[in-house]
Order: structure tokens, then sequence, then C-alpha cells
């Protein structure tokens, strides 16, 4: 099994592109230890996700965790700009790394 760094991350995020726009993705972040490259074996994987306009609902944001943890292998932790605690915001905002997945 391979291990996932920040690259195979980003890899992974262009190559399922057209899947992450049919969950309604439109920017797609990393941050955390994976983003930091301070990553564990143990570690989860600390995603920030911006849905397209009209497209932010329960059902795109569980499938796509369970697809997110399915390429990865990994449990993932997807947040959105919304749900950040306003405390925690300005840090995880600093160095979060994206990719835009969706031109409006």
């Amino acid at each position: 099994m391979m291990e996932i760094d920040k690259e195979k991350i980003f890899n992974l995020f262009r190559k399922y592109k057209n899947q992450l726009q049919k969950y309604g993705v439109n920017k797609i972040g990393l941050f955390g230890s994976y983003a930091r490259g301070e990553n564990k074996k143990e570690s989860d994987i600390d995603i920030l996700v911006e849905f397209s306009r009209g497209k932010k609902n329960f059902d795109n944001f569980i499938e796509l965790a369970f697809f997110l943890e399915e390429i990865f292998n990994k449990k993932v932790d997807i947040l959105t700009p919304e749900s950040i605690s306003p405390y925690l915001k300005p840090y995880i905002m600093k160095e979060v790394l994206f990719e835009t997945i969706s031109e409006l």
C-alpha cells in the first residue's frame, strides 16, 4: 500500500477533478500535518472544501467524505470555511494549500 504525502494528495485531487465537481466542489484545500509535511502514519488528512454556489448540502458533503477516504485509504477530516472556529480560522487559512476544481 502506498504511503500518502502532500504531492500524492494533490495528484489525486487533479486525477479525480471530474468526480469532485460532481460533489459540487469549487476549491479543495489541504491543511494540518500533511500540508506542513509533519504527518505521521496515524495522522488524518485535514481538508478544507469550498462548494460551488447552491451545491453545499448534506448529501454532497457526506458522499465527498466517503469518496476522499476511499481514494486516500485514510481518515479524512473535512471542514468548510463557514464551519471553522473564528479562533482557529486565521491559523488554518494561513497554511491551507488550495486546488481549484471548478471554474465559476
